[in-house]
């Protein structure tokens, strides 16, 4: 049976998850656990890096497991992870200097207000494609090296490695002996030129970051580095990375310019394929790097070439949109209110009203992502009437998740001009149909629900699996791609028109609430 499988590790905002996937795209063994969130502060969520890799090692070797599977069996290992969460640690022992700021985390926000009152927005996403935010590693970074004791000078002297989750990964699975994330982890760091596919000395200056903390930069398919023999028995080469929306998108086999795919998990994450060439946004969308394929004259064995001389890849770049709360508004109904016991229960709950009575849920309970970036909005429940049931906020709540996802497609299509034709979903709450409808009716195209829902997952196995000629190329990849149920959207475009500017209305009464509202 040897390299009749491919691993992929999918490590997640509260979970670890690992999947086995033979080579017609189907999960042969699974394993996931849930670890410890902490939030120290308003606004602060945290991540213990030795739990994260400790919980990633015992999912992979339970997966390997139930496939019966054994190192020898794995053709190679993909990792896809939470990005931009951001950890630093000493290069001599591996031990963490302090928890992983989560990418929800909000602490650095004044900080990049004061960026912004300089003058450095415009420069920041004209080199980087995103806004300037409190969302991003370099941020996090920053006030890491300034507030964990002796940590600046430290980095000053070569001792401390920074790295997205996807880096932590690898410099555990090889003992340390290598420091790399991929171009899409990079990109979104804040640190990270994505017209010349490298870390800029000028956006380093402009955070205050050491280059000596950054990781090498490769491929998002290529080998990389061999696992240590000691964790599964054998060495395992890991050949795929990619931040875990770009990895859904791969696993979506989104391949074309237009297509598009998004994701319902904690947050929405919706990202379009916009070709060889980065879109400015002139919508506040994110200009992201989708994936980055070897040149086909680079040896992709060889990690060498990635450690310098310029990017041994081709990027492919997207336009992306996220929203900051959408699973969790569901979760907040059943742990904050109590008016489900299940997050499954919203759907019949929500379905037992034939609309939500003028009743809208902003749930900007960690501010506004895109288009709006507002930090300070806050959660908002109006049109409420003595009429209003928990039916009909369980409605808003999905209906929310829609409308976000809605504005989001809108703002793509302004900005690059094409029109979409579907949208490819996947992520926990893409099983709820109600939900899925309502995004078809607000958007006005198909949505389409894949047969194998584990697109992240998928994706991460895909860039490994080319990488080491699992799969022939990418269209063998593609083919594999099977939907297994498509919502046709049943809106006129008046009632989408009108749904949207309402939408827009109760948006403006979450905005600034923090800071005292308008």
């Amino acid at each position: 049976m040897k390299n009749e499988y491919i691993l992929a590790l999918d490590q997640g905002t509260t979970s670890s998850r690992a999947i086995v996937f033979d080579g017609e795209g189907r999960a042969r063994g699974m394993g996931q656990r849930e670890f410890r969130q902490y939030y120290p502060h308003p606004g602060w969520v945290e991540h213990d890096a030795n739990e994260i890799w400790r919980s990633q090692l015992e999912v992979a070797r339970e997966a390997l497991h139930n496939a019966g599977a054994t190192a020898a069996d794995i053709a190679a290992i993909g990792i896809t992870n939470q990005r931009e969460t951001t950890l630093i640690w000493d290069r001599a022992t591996g031990r963490p200097l302090a928890h992983a700021i989560v990418w929800q985390d909000r602490r650095t926000a004044d900080a990049c207000d004061r960026m912004r009152a300089e003058g450095r927005a415009d420069f920041l996403q004209e080199r980087t494609g995103l806004v300037l935010d409190a969302y991003f590693a370099g941020t996090k970074l920053a006030w890491l090296l300034d507030n964990v004791p002796g940590a600046r000078a430290a980095a000053e002297r070569g001792e401390v490695a920074f790295g997205t989750i996807d880096t932590w990964l690898i410099w555990q699975l090889t003992g340390g002996k290598v420091h790399s994330t991929d171009c899409t982890n990079a990109s979104r760091t804040l640190l990270f030129d994505i017209h010349k596919q490298d870390w800029s000395d000028e956006l380093l200056q402009c955070l205050d970051i050491p280059r000596s903390v950054l990781p090498g930069v490769a491929p998002s398919s290529a080998v990389v580095a061999e696992t240590l023999p000691q964790w599964f028995g054998g060495a395992i080469p890991i050949a795929g990375v990619a931040g875990d929306q770009q990895a859904a998108t791969f696993g979506q086999a989104c391949f074309e310019p237009g297509m598009a795919k998004n994701t319902y998990g904690t947050g929405c994450f919706m990202l379009m394929n916009v070709g060889d060439k980065p879109v400015v946004s002139r919508n506040r969308l994110l200009s992201t790097v989708g994936w980055g394929l070897p040149r086909p004259e680079e040896d992709t064995a060889d990690a060498q070439v990635f450690s310098g001389g310029g990017p041994a890849w081709t990027p492919t770049f997207m336009l992306e949109g996220g929203v900051f709360v959408a699973g969790a508004a569901v979760q907040w109904l059943r742990d904050g209110l109590g008016i489900i016991q299940r997050s499954e229960d919203v759907e019949a709950l929500a379905g037992s009203v034939a609309d939500t009575d003028d009743v809208f849920l902003v749930p900007a309970f960690a501010g506004l992502g895109a288009p709006h970036w507002d930090p300070y909005a806050r959660g908002t429940l109006v049109g409420l009437t003595r009429g209003t049931t928990r039916a009909h906020v369980a409605r808003a709540t999905l209906e929310a998740i829609a409308l976000q996802s809605a504005e989001l497609m809108t703002a793509m299509t302004a900005d690059c001009g094409i029109a979409l034709s579907e949208l490819r979903v996947d992520g926990g709450a893409a099983r709820n149909d109600l939900l899925m409808q309502m995004q078809a009716d607000l958007l006005g195209v198909p949505v389409v629900r894949p047969r194998v829902s584990e697109s992240t997952a998928r994706g991460a196995a895909g860039l490994a699996g080319l990488a080491v000629g699992f799969w022939k190329d990418m269209d063998a990849f593609a083919a594999q791609w099977q939907a297994e149920r498509r919502f046709e959207p049943t809106w006129s475009a008046d009632q989408r028109e009108a749904r949207l500017r309402r939408w827009g209305q109760a948006v403006e009464l979450s905005k600034n609430w923090s800071r005292g509202g308008r």
